[in-house]
């Protein structure tokens, strides 16, 4: 009995240690407006990777939130291609989960009509409807969800914009893949659900 009181004790301190000490990739978008950093989820793990690849990249780099809706979403990152998403070497297959709601600070991969409901990987939304959006459920994949900067979110798409909902002003993006650990995940604001890879 002894032994076994001890071999859950020390178990359960690896299992700290190993939380400690693990990294997590968190998406980041730094804009004139302030920093946007999201969780990204492991349930979405094809979303999740090209996020993660287009980001280290650089891809987004020099694009904009090219759509603004107050009340609906902050978009970022316009087709890559002259025909748009129906030729993008983007396209993921969907990975919807009951679990991952179109909340305020939901993370999106948005699409165009395509039958397969294919996301086009090379854009992203946050959700900035603070009583969320329904009716995208299970129509989208959410891969991620804000932690820190929905300030910055509210700003953005509450600037003027033209007849297609585009700033007038364009709002240059920076999109990065940082690493934190769990203790400076609880410092800039997340407590979520962690996972130990």
């Amino acid at each position: 009995m002894l032994m076994r009181k001890l071999f859950l004790l020390i178990s359960l301190l690896a299992f700290s240690f190993q939380m400690k000490d693990a990294i997590y990739f968190i998406g980041q978008i730094k804009t004139e407006k302030g920093e946007i950093l999201f969780w990204l989820y492991d349930e979405t793990p094809n979303h999740k990777k090209n996020f993660i690849t287009l980001a280290n990249a650089g891809y987004w780099d020099s694009l904009t939130f090219n759509r603004v809706i107050n009340n609906f979403v902050a978009q970022g990152g316009c087709p890559d291609t002259p025909e748009g998403f129906s030729k993008s070497p983007f396209l993921i297959k969907p990975e919807f989960n009951s679990k991952l709601k179109h909340i305020y600070g939901a993370v999106g991969a948005g699409r165009d009509n395509n039958f397969e409901k294919l996301s086009a990987g090379c854009q992203f939304y946050i959700v900035q409807n603070k009583k969320g959006l329904t009716r995208l459920d299970g129509d989208y994949t959410i891969f991620g969800q804000v932690f820190k900067g929905m300030d910055v979110v509210d700003a953005i798409v509450n600037v003027k914009t033209d007849s297609l909902n585009a700033p007038l002003l364009p709002i240059k993006i920076d999109v990065n893949i940082i690493q934190l650990t769990a203790q400076q995940l609880k410092e800039k604001g997340y407590y979520g659900k962690l996972n130990t890879h």
